[in-house]
């Protein structure tokens, strides 16, 4: 049974590492392998402990954290939704998703937002965003990657 926790400080590790075996075995096909390796390269700096205490969420499976996701309940962005590779197609992502939907309803926010790797934007869609336009993703680390901004209204009486 898959359960959601907020992510401790003792997470980041994991949390890092299972973020890169996710990128690595489902992306591969989508990214340039020099993508990737900038993608994933480097260690857990102290800003990514920080934010994992500040924002992250974990879901586990028998006490074994298998996946994280993160709201920003100020703009509605979702973020960071990544799955250990062992646990892909067990709802482990839709769960977190659909908890992450709670947390937004809860905060009043009526839009959600996310930039959706190539690969995974066929299971957003069928999670109710809508988006197909292909933008660039420029991240924090200095890469820039295809991806697709998508976007989802909540109706707290759906």
């Amino acid at each position: 049974m898959i359960t959601i926790r907020k992510a401790n400080k003792s997470d980041a590790q994991v949390i890092y590492d299972l973020r890169s075996r996710a990128i690595h075995n489902q992306c591969s096909q989508y990214y340039s392998e020099e993508q990737l390796l900038l993608w994933t390269q480097g260690g857990l700096s102290d800003r990514f402990i920080e934010d994992v205490v500040e924002t992250f969420y974990v879901s586990e499976v028998d006490s074994r954290v298998v996946g994280s996701g993160k709201l920003n309940t100020e703009t509605g962005m979702i973020d960071a939704i990544f799955v250990d590779p062992d646990y892909f197609g067990m709802g482990a992502a839709k769960k977190m998703l659909k908890f992450l939907e709670g947390l937004a309803e809860e905060s009043g926010l009526q839009l959600l937002m996310l930039e959706s790797t190539i690969n995974a934007a066929p299971f957003y869609r069928s999670c109710g965003f809508i988006g197909d336009k292909l933008s660039t993703y420029h991240s924090p680390r200095g890469i820039s990657l295809d991806c697709v901004p998508m976007e989802k209204h909540l109706d707290k009486y759906a």
